[in-house]
């Protein structure tokens, strides 16, 4: 695993504990609840924060709490995810 995938899984847990991000709890229950386990949940998380990470330098612009919800509400993907982002890659 690279060292900014596991960053990105590392926020995914602080996401998961705090209140202002609650849809991200939600979306980790759901994607449990459907028979994902911890681990693949949370790489998809970090999939879909690292796209959004990605979108933000290559638009120059701040982070879009909305378009990341809508990316979490994309999962899961319909196949084994292969990063958006190209992070598993590094």
């Amino acid at each position: 695993m690279s060292e900014i995938l596991s960053g990105l899984i590392q926020a995914v847990g602080e996401q998961l504990q705090s209140p202002q991000t609650a849809y991200v709890r939600t979306t980790y229950e759901r994607l449990s609840a459907l028979g994902f386990n911890d681990a693949r949940i949370r790489e998809e998380i970090a999939d879909c924060l690292g796209e959004e990470l990605d979108e933000m330098l290559a638009l120059h612009r701040l982070f879009d709490e909305k378009n990341y919800r809508r990316l979490l509400d994309q999962l899961p993907w319909p196949d084994e995810p292969e990063s958006l982002n190209g992070l598993k890659d590094l």
